[in-house]
């Protein structure tokens, strides 16, 4: 399939999924220079990339008209089957030659049903799930796991790296593979580090001392830098919500029992992370952990 290359005031880009993360990415590619056609559930969230150049479409369908390479970053699996492969969505309409990016944390399976009808129509698809939050997003330091042709993840890195770095993990459904293990680390980091600041608070320690004493050490890691200090200041501020964590385990137990792969960690983390949503925290940020773990040990 014909693809030409991807330069800013040429390349015409859509972008679907404006939450807390898809937001501030798309405003990093907008910012570089290229043009955005968003569709928005609730027009008044993207009023000031609109009043930046952005324009407003009514269906993923106008989008999948109107541009080249078109981004998702959606909730759940269902709403990227609705909205990339539905009736009006965005495959419907797009052009040979177009790309689509699905940045959700998805189902590999989904990811390859997408690769496989977009080559059918002439379109070419990548997923591309990210790892970094909100503050990633906002600074453009995104882990972006890519997978489906090299050769087109290579074409999108004028995009990637306004966004992040981008690595190749394979063909179509790698990048969610990654994703899946990605939140099976981060889970087990999370949880870890949310029973350390409550043994350290039990314990009669000062916490903002333990985790510096702590950092430099074996225990250091990326989730004591990203949430450590807004477990402490009660930040619960969603990068990525509670109910998406209940949602990445779940497929990261699904797709272990599909392949035969004991993940016996990842289902007590899912339970914990569930329980939350039944408290009705599910919409707090998954460093709201801590929560579930003060819960058991009568701290709240």
């Amino acid at each position: 399939m014909e693809q030409q290359l991807i330069t800013a005031g040429h390349t015409r880009i859509g972008w679907i999924g404006t939450g807390v993360m898809g937001l501030a990415m798309c405003a990093r590619v907008q910012a570089a220079g290229f043009h955005v056609t968003i569709y928005a559930r609730t027009p008044s969230k993207i009023s000031a990339l609109c009043n930046s150049g952005a324009a407003s479409v009514e269906s993923p369908m106008a989008v999948g008209e109107r541009c080249d390479v078109v981004f998702t970053m959606l909730s759940n699996p269902s709403d990227v089957r609705q909205v990339v492969l539905g009736t009006d969505g965005v495959l419907s309409a797009l052009t040979p030659g177009g790309i689509l990016v699905d940045m959700t944390s998805s189902q590999p399976s989904l990811a390859k049903e997408i690769f496989e009808q977009a080559t059918a129509k002439g379109c070419d698809s990548v997923d591309a799930p990210v790892s970094g939050g909100d503050i990633g997003a906002q600074n453009g330091t995104l882990a972006i796991l890519a997978g489906g042709r090299q050769e087109t993840v290579a074409k999108l890195e004028p995009l990637f790296r306004r966004m992040g770095s981008a690595t190749y993990l394979g063909p179509a459904g790698s990048g969610q593979s990654c994703k899946i293990a990605n939140q099976i680390t981060v889970a087990a980091n999370l949880g870890g580090l949310s029973e350390g600041l409550v043994f350290a608070r039990k314990a009669g320690l000062d916490v903002r001392k333990y985790l510096a004493a702590i950092g430099g050490g074996a225990a250091g890691s990326k989730a004591i830098e990203l949430f450590g200090e807004r477990m402490i200041d009660r930040d619960f501020a969603p990068g990525g919500f509670a109910d998406y964590m209940v949602k990445d385990l779940g497929m990261a137990l699904e797709e272990g029992e599909r392949a035969a792969v004991a993940l016996p960690g990842s289902a007590l983390h899912q339970k914990l992370y569930l329980s939350m949503t039944a408290n009705g925290d599910g919409r707090l940020g998954s460093q709201g952990y801590i929560t579930a773990i003060e819960r058991l040990n009568n701290l709240q």
